[in-house]
């Protein structure tokens, strides 16, 4: 389920939905114990570079400091890499972000009644095509690593990692978290800080690789007396 589109988006699941710590479990992994934060997200992003599809579940919870709300939603998702994805909501019912591998949906009903953005779905920073390619795309170019201890989500022991953006580069967050599963370094969940203050907490509920989805899966259509704000032009 970039970071999971929020709800509200309102908006979250961003980039950086779900965008949201999926790996390719490649057998034997070294334990995340013994390793260094960098070590760790390397491993994780090496791993990612070997994953052609994902889908599963996930919980969201999106804060925004300045009006004092919180928002929770739940949904399933579906990648294919590099730039197909489909986050639909179960809560609310009938929000989605669709990428069809040349533009992106954004339809949020339950936030922008009749409304549907359409843009780009090569443009990076707009909106997460990748649940997590924002944390795992040359990690230790694009950011600084630190330690943020350990917990345990869904029986999997996992180390965090805290990631802060190098000067002059471009994220669409300001700083976030990633638990690393210790056994197959997948990530597990994340919480992110955008620019706007906004903070968003993903947990990728399950998680299932690589196999097929149908194509289907990522064509969007344009509910009936929907106005398109088209994005792609200009």
């Amino acid at each position: 389920m970039t970071s999971l589109p929020r709800k509200t988006f309102r908006p979250a699941r961003s980039g950086s939905l779900l965008t949201l710590a999926l790996g390719l479990s490649l057998g034997a992994v070294p334990s995340s114990r013994a390793q260094s934060p960098d070590a760790i997200i390397e491993r994780a992003a090496s791993v990612w570079s070997n994953v052609r599809t994902v889908q599963g579940t996930f919980e969201q919870t999106v804060s925004n400091p300045l009006t004092g709300s919180t928002a929770r939603s739940h949904g399933t998702y579906a990648q294919q890499r590099p730039n197909h994805l489909a986050i639909h909501f179960s809560s609310p019912g009938s929000d989605a972000v669709v990428a069809d591998g040349t533009n992106l949906w954004i339809y949020l009903p339950s936030s922008a009644p009749g409304q549907v953005i359409k843009r780009r779905a090569t443009e990076r920073g707009s909106a997460p095509i990748d649940l997590t390619g924002q944390f795992l795309d040359s990690p230790r170019t694009r950011y600084d690593a630190s330690a943020a201890g350990t917990r345990t989500i869904d029986g999997h022991a996992a180390h965090g990692v805290t990631l802060a953006p190098k000067d002059g580069t471009s994220s669409p967050f300001t700083r976030a978290t990633v638990w690393v599963d210790d056994d197959d370094s997948l990530i597990r969940a994340f919480d992110e800080t955008e620019p706007s203050g906004v903070t968003r907490s993903v947990h990728l509920t399950t998680v299932k690789l690589d196999a097929p989805i149908d194509r289907g899966t990522f064509r969007f259509a344009i509910p009936k007396g929907a106005r398109i704000v088209d994005q792609t032009k200009g």
